[in-house]
């Protein structure tokens, strides 16, 4: 033992025994005004080790992430003081993992002699506590709070404050005896109660009850009780479908999920400040907006202060391009979009056009893939921005945007990309792709329609296009819509989740594909065979007009759509397969199915049985050709 303490110091035995049995390791001296001399900085330079190099009480770090600078106390949310209503049903205070009896690693429960003095989890309470409810040592009880029922075994004691509880830390281990297995305190804790500076969770200051279930020592088996009672978990529901109804049309908007309107639901009705006001209610309100901001953030990989909400995706795309092109005037007048952008980019490089801008419509091949030597060929000396989608809408093609703005950044020219559709579907990582510009929709991952977001890299300058007051750090006035931030940020925060799911996806979406392709020979994918997101698949039916198809198929409770306009009015054919190279008739006998992480393989059995079933009643539907 002396030899292992001794190891590193650059002593030995030896030594200390030639030194009378003790020796002293040099220490450095104190130094004062070491902010002065660069020691309390990596790269050395006199200051502190902050963003502004000074001592910050304002801290300009917590000011980034949209928390408030100065320091303060916040009151707990579930506990005596910051949850009054909650006392009467829970009133003891809940804690585990300060008072450790048991082993410490659950590993270990299986480990016969390290259980053997505590076989099952024990909740310590104190005496009067106990006395009240009718427990002493050595009985079965529940602990209850708000989130679930757990049992343990009881543990009375003076040798803990009145009004508190201690439960066994390390329950739910895969090993061990039957209770270490089943009896888990982490039912009983609240993953959304946490710091809010460090995200840790929030174990102590929890409510919670304690009853009694059975006396003496025995576990109880067979009559339910001693079993943990889950709650369901909505966080990741959606909203009920219609019964047989299969929604296979997430690219043009997906359902609010059920955590998003419970998110939203306080902020419809008693929390309805104006989060521009410094009172109660309105500070909570600016409370919403700033977590839906660092949500939003968090999901994309960015600095919250970044993030702008805007009142959809396409507003996103417009200040994004004619906010950074008159921004840019003095530089130069020419942007560089592709022919297969969403109409919010391609409209908005219309008009820019009428103002007086140049705009070059980059081609796309036979997959709507754009290689990028295509963009370092078409860049001016005034080429001022470049403007390329993410993931298209209608095929689900990803273009290569990183390499893309790799080439853009060469010559200093600002890149947005159009996001849109491609959040919550992939891994959609800012830092990745490196652009200075990025646009985002709710509806399509989740949350409610009307609201959007666009990222700005921080000193990338943007011209309003919305005057008026200084929200959102001036670039777009106009009182933020709280109820439907908050929904967007809820969204984002399940998209973290659901994106992950992508494989599982794009397994049922190719097997939708070989259905359908059995049952239509002839049929052809439009799109890339690869770079393509995980739910969309979207497919030529020579002869068979899509609209009709929809109509067809929707009888049978099926929700896709079509490769023409005619839903909106216009009976030309998307301008995307045009611009892949297929003609009008082929346009217009696409259809597109476009999946969510809540489709089942059932439901693509279901779907390939309704084509079948549509196309053998070919002339009861009356398909009308494609011409």
């Amino acid at each position: 033992m002396l030899r292992l303490a001794l190891d590193g110091s650059g002593y030995t035995r030896e030594d200390i025994r030639a030194k009378g049995g003790w020796v002293r390791i040099p220490v450095p001296m104190l130094e004062y005004k070491k902010w002065q001399k660069g020691g309390l900085r990596q790269d050395i330079q006199p200051g502190f080790e902050t963003p502004t190099g000074k001592f910050e009480i304002w801290s300009t770090t917590l000011e980034e992430y949209g928390y408030e600078p100065l320091p303060k106390y916040i009151e707990p949310k579930e506990g005596p003081l910051g949850s009054p209503a909650l006392v009467e049903e829970f009133p003891l205070v809940f804690n585990s993992g300060a008072r450790t009896r048991n082993d410490f690693r659950s590993q270990h429960h299986g480990i016969e002699g390290l259980v053997k003095k505590h076989p099952e989890p024990t909740v310590e309470i104190n005496t009067e506590d106990a006395a009240v409810r009718g427990i002493v040592s050595g009985d079965l009880v529940n602990v209850i709070t708000p989130r679930a029922s757990v049992p343990f075994r009881a543990l009375v004691t003076d040798d803990i404050m009145q009004g508190t509880i201690e439960c066994s830390m390390g329950g739910g281990t895969p090993v061990g005896p039957e209770a270490w297995r089943e009896w888990n305190v982490n039912e009983l804790t609240d993953l959304d109660n946490f710091d809010e500076i460090s995200g840790f969770p929030v174990y102590k200051a929890l409510l919670c009850e304690v009853s009694k279930v059975a006396s003496g020592k025995r576990v109880l088996q067979d009559t339910g009780l001693g079993r943990v009672n889950k709650p369901n978990n909505p966080s990741i529901r959606v909203v009920p479908r219609p019964k047989k109804q299969i929604y296979l049309d997430n690219n043009a908007t997906t359902p609010v999920a059920e955590a998003v309107r419970g998110a939203m639901l306080p902020y419809l009705e008693a929390d309805y400040g104006n989060p521009s006001s410094i009172h109660t209610v309105g500070r909570e309100a600016r409370a919403a907006v700033e977590k839906a901001r660092r949500q939003v953030a968090s999901l994309i990989n960015v600095s919250p202060r970044r993030i702008i909400f805007t009142g959809s995706g396409s507003e996103a795309d417009n200040l994004a391009l004619v906010g950074a092109a008159y921004a840019r005037r003095d530089k130069g007048n020419h942007i560089i979009i592709t022919t297969i952008e969403h109409p919010a980019v391609l409209n908005t490089a219309k008009f820019l056009e009428r103002a007086g801008f140049r705009v070059t419509y980059l081609e796309v091949d036979g997959f709507g893939f754009l290689e990028p030597e295509k963009l370092r060929e078409t860049i001016t000396t005034d080429t001022i921005l470049v403007s390329i989608m993410l993931a298209n809408n209608e095929i689900g093609t990803i273009l290569p945007v990183r390499e893309l703005c790799e080439i853009a950044h060469e010559k200093d020219i600002l890149f947005h990309t159009d996001a849109v559709q491609a959040v919550g579907k992939i891994k959609v990582d800012v830092e990745e792709l490196g652009v200075d510009l990025l646009s985002i929709s709710g509806h399509k991952f989740g949350a409610p329609k009307g609201v959007g977001a666009l990222y700005i890299r921080k000193d990338v300058e943007i011209e309003p296009i919305i005057h008026g007051g200084q929200q959102e750090g001036g670039f777009r006035a106009g009182t933020e819509n709280v109820p439907s931030i908050v929904g967007l940020g809820k969204a984002a925060e399940l998209a973290a989740q659901t994106w992950q799911d992508a494989g599982r996806i794009e397994a049922m979406r190719d097997r939708l594909e070989e259905g359908i392709k059995e049952l239509v020979p002839f049929a052809r994918l439009n799109g890339h065979p690869i770079s393509r997101l995980p739910n969309t698949l979207n497919m030529t039916l020579p002869e068979l007009r899509g609209e009709s198809i929809v109509i067809a198929m929707d009888r049978h409770g099926i929700a896709l759509s079509s490769g023409s306009a005619c839903k909106s009015g216009s009976p030309e054919p998307t301008h995307v397969l045009l611009a892949m190279g297929r003609t009008e008739e082929q346009a217009h006998c696409s259809i597109r199915f476009s999946l969510a992480h809540d489709t089942t393989e059932k439901d693509i059995d279901a779907t390939i049985a309704a084509l079948k079933q549509v196309l053998e009643e070919k002339d009861t539907v009356r398909l009308i050709p494609c011409k």
